[in-house]
């Protein structure tokens, strides 16, 4: 099997299985519909990749007996009594970050670029996300 594309909705919809097979195997798989062709992709894949080609340049200061951690270029930033308080609150700063793009700042000029970055974040679960923070990938 090969990469796979379908022209219409209706298409792919009488071929889903051929459609997710492909992409769970990482073959191109594609569905057209109007003027947009829309890729599916496995989402393990797809986070690995946004995770590779994204690293977080998370910035790590020690700061009044705790540690302040943030992302340089993003609104996002966490304080914690440790270093892994810290990063727990990150994660959750990113998580509200995310949903805060989907539902309001993608459009905004500012935030627009940061489509992979949500993409990681919303495919990743803690663990995958503090080792993103923590420059580990699995």
């Amino acid at each position: 099997m090969g990469a796979v594309h379908f022209d219409s909705y209706t298409d792919a919809r009488a071929h889903l299985k051929a459609l997710l097979d492909a992409a769970e195997r990482g073959l191109v798989a594609t569905v057209r519909r109007e003027s947009a062709t829309t890729a599916i992709v496995d989402v393990e894949r797809l986070r690995h990749y946004l995770a590779t080609v994204t690293p977080s340049h998370a910035q790590v200061v020690p700061e009044s007996g705790g540690w302040s951690l943030f992302i340089p270029g993003l609104p996002v930033a966490a304080d914690g009594a440790t270093f892994d308080e810290a990063v727990d609150e990150m994660i959750d700063a990113l998580r509200e970050y995310a949903e805060d793009w989907q539902d309001h700042l993608l459009d905004a000029p500012n935030h627009r670029e940061n489509w992979g970055l949500v993409q990681l974040i919303s495919l990743s679960d803690d663990a995958q996300l503090r080792d993103w923070l923590v420059g580990e990938t699995r």
